[in-house]
């Protein structure tokens, strides 16, 4: 009896899903065991009054940047669990929906204590509403999952490395655990997902993907008033990270068998 590929591909793929499904169910946490009142909320600072005010309106705004990322996160992931066909799929994005709920009253729980939102970050809003707005699944996770969240993590890392001892760097070490599993199992999902996808729905991909990158590139370089003052010390930072990202997402675009140009602006 001979066996298609794709089917044991396929399988191969469900059974993945489920492994992620345990995965996210095992890594689950509770919001009110973090160390509040325990550790600082963020980096505290010595000096003036007014120079303590600027660094604190720092950190508030790193933490509005986050709280918005995952009000867009429960959103869509609402969205995939309910347009979601394969059960496997609609299995584990009850699982994600989770997460991303637990990490946005994490972000609100955090912003209040500290004093609370900032600014929000336009370019952010604007893919949002890219995700959100996409017409099929395998849009939506290769926007997400595949590429946002893939490109995130290394922002976590960042973020907790530069707020050692904090709430802050607790939630974001949390968060890169979270969403590395959220990232691989929308990997797996996407390979479940395009061999049976039309050619329509690659090239709206790959549409979608270059309408993506100058807009990301943007959110990389945007800084609030609260920020505007590390805007200059960062820019050979942020010029690194936009050429890692850019060849990671080229990287995994071609592993999908996808063209994209990702071209800055």
């Amino acid at each position: 009896m001979t066996t298609n590929t794709n089917d044991t591909t396929e399988s191969s793929a469900a059974e993945a899903m489920h492994r992620y499904y345990g995965l996210a169910k095992h890594q689950a946490w509770d919001v009110k065991n973090l160390s509040w009142g325990k550790i600082a909320l963020v980096p505290e600072t010595s000096g003036s009054p007014a120079k303590r005010e600027r660094r604190q309106a720092l950190w508030r705004s790193v933490i509005t940047q986050q709280l918005q990322a995952d009000e867009l996160a429960v959103q869509v992931s609402v969205q995939l669990q309910t347009a979601s066909n394969d059960p496997e799929a609609r299995l584990y994005y009850s699982t994600m929906t989770q997460d991303e709920a637990r990490h946005y009253e994490a972000w609100s729980r955090l912003i209040a204590e500290a004093g609370g939102p900032c600014e929000p970050d336009p370019y952010l809003i604007q893919l949002g509403k890219m995700v959100l707005d996409a017409s099929t699944v395998e849009e939506k996770v290769w926007l997400l999952q595949v590429t946002f969240e893939g490109l995130v993590i290394p922002r976590f890392r960042q973020i907790a490395t530069s707020a050692p001892g904090t709430i802050l760097a607790e939630i974001c070490n949390k968060l890169t655990i979270d969403d590395g599993i959220h990232h691989g199992a929308g990997v797996c999902y996407e390979r479940m997902l395009l061999p049976k996808a039309t050619a329509r729905v690659k090239r709206r991909i790959e549409k979608l993907s270059n309408k993506m990158w100058p807009l990301y590139v943007q959110h990389i370089l945007w800084r609030p008033r609260e920020r505007a003052m590390v805007g200059a010390m960062m820019q050979d930072y942020d010029a690194a990270m936009i050429k890692h990202h850019k060849a990671s997402a080229l990287k995994l675009a071609a592993d999908f068998g996808l063209s994209v140009d990702l071209v800055d602006a």
